[in-house]
């Protein structure tokens, strides 16, 4: 059998700023409930007007 989870069935969230679906990273582990943004360019852009779709 093999071990882990498969990418599909990882959490997922919407981005605050792009709106795009992102999913759980290993890195984002400990802290995956106060992860906002989907990259840091979204974090960074952050405070600036979302353009309309």
């Amino acid at each position: 059998m093999p071990k882990g989870i498969k990418k599909q069935d990882l959490p997922q969230k919407i981005c605050a700023t792009c709106g795009r679906p992102f999913t759980w990273r290993k890195a984002w582990a400990k802290v995956w409930d106060e992860v906002r943004y989907c990259s840091d360019r979204c974090r960074a852009d952050r405070r600036k007007p979302s353009k309309p779709a």
